[in-house]
């Protein structure tokens, strides 16, 4: 059973489109204005070469917002831009991994064609007509936009009463982190805490088997942050349990 997220509505995509459309007209006005006064401080050189200097640097400049503003901030910013940082949300796989830089540079690359033709006419067509709010980009990038709540507005509750198991012993939030796992959690990332703590959140909704398979996924991903002494004795689900609550006490920037 796969882990579920929020997905971003078209109206959240449509309002980061709309903060980053005007950052990008603003910026691109800013640079007119300086090519301009620079053209003139140019003249000196020829009126025809100055114009063609100043001609050439607008529409770089201008080629680089419509076309290379998405994808550079989605690879820094972990499938954000400044729109769907303010809007509250962002791109990842829909395995719940973060976009390499390939897929997000081609995610991106099919606004050419989600744009058309006006405005994200297409875009905004193909989001309507599928369950998941997917563009264009998102299919070819196997992508998903979703919806965050800034963790810590949100407490973690992993525990569930439908578990009919007397053996099972669910560990509460505030149980006592194992000495070895102490301050393994600090390494998480909030995307990997996000990827934890849902399955955490769902796990008594899960068949035996799933459960099991899904938390050594999840405990493969991120083994590289969990010291080797650390696994010796301990269930899979009480090492993400202990990851996550000491990446909660590390904070959350």
């Amino acid at each position: 059973m796969p882990l579920s997220f929020a997905l971003a509505g078209v109206g959240s995509r449509f309002v980061a489109l709309a903060i980053d459309t005007v950052i990008q007209v603003a910026v691109g006005v800013a640079v007119l204005i300086v090519v301009l006064f620079s053209g003139g401080a140019l003249a000196g050189i020829g009126a025809s070469v100055s114009q063609l200097w100043a001609a050439a640097i607008f529409v770089a400049v201008i080629f680089l917002l419509v076309f290379a503003y998405f994808a550079v901030f989605e690879i820094v910013w972990n499938g954000q831009t400044p729109g769907k940082r303010v809007a509250g949300i962002r791109a990842i796989k829909e395995s719940g991994r973060p976009l390499t830089a390939a897929e997000t540079i081609a995610r991106n690359f099919l606004r050419i064609v989600d744009q058309l033709p006006g405005f994200y006419g297409i875009g905004v067509l193909v989001a309507l007509l599928n369950s998941k709010n997917k563009r264009l980009g998102d299919f070819v990038a196997g992508s998903i936009v979703l919806r965050e709540t800034p963790f810590e507005k949100v407490k973690p509750v992993w525990t569930s009463g439908r578990s009919t198991n007397p053996l099972v012993a669910p560990v509460q939030v505030d149980a006592v982190t194992p000495p070895a796992l102490q301050g393994a959690g600090a390494g998480i990332t909030i995307e990997e805490l996000a990827l934890i703590e849902t399955f955490l959140h769902r796990r008594y909704d899960l068949a035996p088997e799933v459960r099991s398979r899904m938390a050594e996924q999840i405990l493969e991903r991120v083994k590289d942050k969990v010291p080797a002494e650390a696994a010796s004795g301990l269930s899979t689900e009480t090492i993400l349990e202990s990851l996550a609550h000491e990446r909660r006490n590390a904070g959350y920037s």
